[in-house]
């Protein structure tokens, strides 16, 4: 694997009300994630994990630093980045298959329309969808509707793709199935993911690496943990690997015990601060 994102010395401030100050969410942050990898990011409400997501997206813009991918630097939204948000954003009048369509026209308008057809719905299969092509949003599910936005997402093989939260509205029990889902469409696309979660098993079920939060206002990317777990993994097999509660204990440590003590607001941080790479299967 090849470096294919690199953040550096990133930093999102806002003015006060009154103009006078500027308030930071989050500073110095420097990470880099390589081609085809999974990495999740987790820390407590207002550290600035959506934000960063979507300065990646193009959809936000830092206040300092720069964002690289493949040695270009972002400076707006792109088709070589998707996104799939918590709320699903599908259209509502068109169909199942068809809202994929409408994605993979705008990536290949020059593909024809049998092509365009066969490719959208090789994807809805992909998360389970066959039987509901032609269902409109209103007629499916949560956890279908879910499952449509990850395949649109995935059917347009961006080179990056940005997920925040995208199962955090969903029942645990639907969540595990999209999970599943999920793994599998990653797994035969190895597309570089990004990707934002509160739940640290879910973390160690998808990624590679997990990056850490401090917490706000001047939050830090504190650290980045491997999850040293074989693939491929499922969730009733990686509880009984013998790194599963390593990492687990190490991150709701890190949550509940020092996120808040390595914030920047109380800490000295340096602009060239890298993440701590922790691997607990060394230890």
């Amino acid at each position: 694997m090849t470096k294919f994102l690199e953040i550096q010395g990133l930093r999102k401030s806002y003015p006060t009300p009154d103009g006078k100050e500027v308030s930071t969410v989050f500073e110095h942050a420097n990470f880099s994630i390589e081609k085809g990898e999974f990495v999740c990011v987790i820390g407590h409400s207002g550290c600035g994990k959506s934000t960063i997501l979507n300065i990646l997206a193009g959809l936000d813009e830092a206040s300092d630093g720069l964002v690289l991918m493949d040695g270009k630097e972002i400076t707006g939204p792109s088709l070589e980045r998707g996104v799939i948000f918590q709320n699903y954003s599908l259209l509502p009048w068109k169909t199942t298959l068809d809202n994929i369509i409408f994605a993979v026209r705008a990536r290949w308008p020059s593909w024809d329309k049998s092509k365009v057809e066969a490719h959208s719905k090789r994807y809805l299969e992909l998360v389970g969808l066959s039987h509901a092509l032609d269902r409109k949003p209103a007629q499916l599910s949560g956890g279908m509707r879910q499952r449509v936005s990850i395949a649109r997402a995935f059917a347009t093989q961006p080179q990056l793709l940005l997920m925040d939260e995208p199962f955090g509205a969903l029942d645990a029990l639907t969540r595990g199935v999209i999970q599943e889902e999920l793994i599998k469409i990653w797994e035969e696309s190895k597309q570089t993911v990004f990707m934002i979660t509160h739940d640290v098993d879910e973390a160690i079920l998808l990624s590679d690496r997990i990056l850490l939060m401090s917490n706000g206002p001047k939050a830090q990317i504190a650290e980045s943990v491997k999850v040293s777990i074989p693939r491929p993994r499922t969730r009733t097999d990686i509880i009984h690997d013998e790194n599963y509660y390593k990492i687990r204990n190490h991150l709701v440590d890190f949550l509940v015990n020092r996120s808040k003590g390595l914030s920047g607001s109380v800490c000295d941080v340096k602009p060239d601060h890298q993440p701590l790479t922790v691997d607990l299967a060394a230890s």
